[in-house]
């Protein structure tokens, strides 16, 4: 095409320098004009710019092309420094073939950020424990007077469904920071303990501060590994909810003994103290109440968690009343019981004298608690 173009052109040009020379030889003859000729001169400079624009060697897609791909290393370059892997896998469900140039960059874009969130959910800081006094009450008896104060343990981090709460005085907690420096001196040496008032300890702005100065005892204490593992510590939250609910269980008030149970339940769970022996005599406790309240999916369910604890513990002295109650449970609730009838003709095969083995109840009723 554009050579034809040249062609008439170049033909234009040299049909008016003919005309030029006759209309000087003729002398006077006009001009013949060239409209034909005329439009395509004008016309040339124009496609010029036409063909100029055109017959380039690299096209207007790839330049757009290229485009996305520098923004794409770019953005890969900023999830770099954010700690996001370089190089994810460039193939995903099986397919050999790599995506489009166009959408690579931000197909490895939602990839990155994708991996991100998943590694960020997995990485969070680990939880504490959190202990905030929520309510205060002056407690008036024929011979004292005193400030009890309510705490919640509370787990950061999460929503705690279900928060644990003791009350005690000052007394209290008076005794565990005696107790402690006598056997942690070392590790007590910067632990701060509200100090003794003699005038004054029943004003909202001395009973403020003793809530705050407790929380912060607590706090510290449990910071420290060596007495947040010792029996003092742990029994300061929940031997009294474990008495308390023994003396309920005894005199046969269930409904108000579960609550107690569970509250110590939720105690120990949140302290760590989960492997103690007081906890299974706590879980012995739920299943003796859940079981007399004739609930016995819930008793069952502590039953075989109880068990769990149990399982590399074969003369333990609550595993026999424990099989024994799992074995009843499980056959009213419609649950396998064949893995704890197997494990109770074990113990019998070792010369345990099943039939002189307590029940849970009667466990309970026994179980010294000081």
């Amino acid at each position: 095409m554009a050579s034809r173009l040249l062609h008439r052109l170049r033909h234009a040009l040299a049909g008016e320098g003919e005309g030029d020379l006759e209309g000087q030889g003729g002398g006077g003859s006009e001009v013949e004009e060239f409209p034909e000729s005329s439009e395509l001169e004008d016309d040339t400079e124009g496609l010029s710019t036409r063909l100029s624009g055109t017959l380039s060697f690299t096209s207007n897609e790839e330049e757009a092309a290229e485009e996305e791909g520098d923004a794409a290393s770019q953005e890969l370059g900023d999830l770099c420094e954010l700690g996001l892997p370089k190089n994810p896998g460039a193939m995903e469900n099986g397919d050999p073939s790599p995506a489009p140039a166009e959408r690579q960059g931000s197909n490895l874009l939602t990839r990155q950020l994708q991996d991100f969130w998943r590694r960020s959910r997995s990485s969070f800081v680990p939880q504490r424990l959190l202990f905030e006094v929520t309510s205060t009450s002056v407690v008036s008896e024929r011979s004292s007077k005193y400030v009890l104060y309510t705490i919640y343990l509370i787990r950061s981090g999460q929503f705690d469904k279900a928060p644990a709460a003791i009350a005690r005085r000052y007394s209290d907690f008076e005794r565990l920071n005696r107790r402690l420096r006598h056997q942690f001196g070392c590790d007590m040496a910067g632990v701060s303990f509200p100090r003794k008032r003699l005038r004054r300890n029943f004003t909202a702005e001395t009973i403020a501060k003793r809530s705050r100065a407790f929380e912060q005892f607590l706090s510290h204490l449990h910071s420290i590994t060596e007495i947040r593992c010792s029996s003092d510590f742990l029994e300061f939250f929940f031997l009294r909810d474990l008495q308390a609910a023994q003396r309920l269980t005894c005199t046969g008030m269930y409904r108000e003994a579960l609550a107690t149970w569970s509250n110590a339940y939720r105690l120990q769970d949140k302290l760590g103290a989960c492997k103690s022996g007081r906890f299974l005599l706590t879980l012995a406790g739920l299943v003796v109440c859940h079981q007399e309240l004739d609930e016995l999916s819930e008793a069952h369910r502590y039953c075989e968690q109880a068990l769990e604890l149990l399982e590399a513990q074969d003369s333990h002295p609550l595993l026999e009343p424990f099989l024994q109650a799992h074995v009843h449970l499980s056959w009213k609730v419609g649950k396998d019981k064949r893995q704890s009838e197997a494990r109770l003709q074990g113990l019998q095969g070792t010369g345990v004298a099943l039939q002189q083995q307590p029940t849970l109840k009667e466990f309970l009723i026994k179980e010294a608690l000081d």
